[in-house]
């Protein structure tokens, strides 16, 4: 028999077409697939949950992500547009979801096998939430949050500043005197490495690294290292991107 898993994983990606730096992105081409296509198929490689559903807008905009979650056949559900906080909540709730993986729709090199290994700390430290993102040691892109239902419902509740309703976490992780909190650490650093699409640079970056990688999206994290150790200038094509700030939404 195989390991039993705690009731009710799910991730959740959020979707949007109306990015502010790179508007449509998520239905971009990556490749022969779109950018929440490769992000769909990657996250439903890990084994420690129990489904993957994208969260959408009801913005009209959005019925493209609609259409695009059929041709991917993954559950894709609606809540507000800028209240991301309550967009989660909502898919949580349709979820039935006990602990939520939370992911963003513009992480193309999203790693299976480092979600398993948050999800695993997650559970084994009984905590309410757990993130590789609190010390920043994998590339950025390979972000990966998971919550309890309750946290949830609670930062649903009490969040009230823009950014913590657009940002899903914030009023979690920045209240340990409330919410039990566990980073995931890894043993070396590649936080300087971007592997998230923001920019046109970014897209730049992806696409090529996927080619060199021929298109597949069953390659784990270290193998897109490889491509970048072996052609160090590859990271230059966005390495002058800057990371908006949470007030920026």
């Amino acid at each position: 028999m195989g390991e039993l898993k705690p009731p009710r994983t799910i991730i959740i990606i959020q979707a949007r077409l109306n990015s502010t730096r790179l508007p449509g992105k998520v239905l971009l081409d990556i490749a022969g697939n779109t950018l929440l296509g490769r992000v769909v198929h990657r996250a439903a490689r890990a084994g420690r949950v129990d489904q993957v559903v994208v969260a959408t807008t009801t913005n009209p905009q959005d019925d493209a992500i609609i259409m695009e979650c059929v041709r991917l056949g993954v559950p894709c559900l609606r809540g507000e547009e800028l209240d991301v906080l309550a967009r989660y909540r909502s898919a949580a709730t349709a979820s039935n979801a006990a602990a939520i993986v939370r992911i963003t729709a513009d992480c193309p090199f999203i790693d299976p096998q480092i979600i398993d290994n948050v999800v695993a700390e997650f559970h084994a430290h009984d905590v309410d939430y757990a993130s590789n993102t609190q010390i920043r040691c994998w590339p950025r892109g390979l972000d990966v949050e998971i919550f309890t239902r309750a946290a949830l419902e609670r930062a649903w509740e009490e969040a009230h500043a823009s950014w913590e309703r657009v940002h899903v976490t914030p009023y979690i992780y920045q209240h340990p005197e409330i919410f039990r909190i566990h980073a995931v650490v890894a043993e070396e650093d590649y936080s300087h490495l971007r592997w998230t699409v923001d920019t046109a640079e970014d897209l730049a970056l992806t696409r090529t690294l996927y080619q060199h990688l021929n298109g597949r999206d069953d390659f784990n994290w270290r193998e897109a290292l490889a491509v970048v150790e072996r052609i160090p200038e590859l990271a230059e094509i966005n390495r002058q991107v800057r990371q908006k700030s949470l007030a920026e939404g």
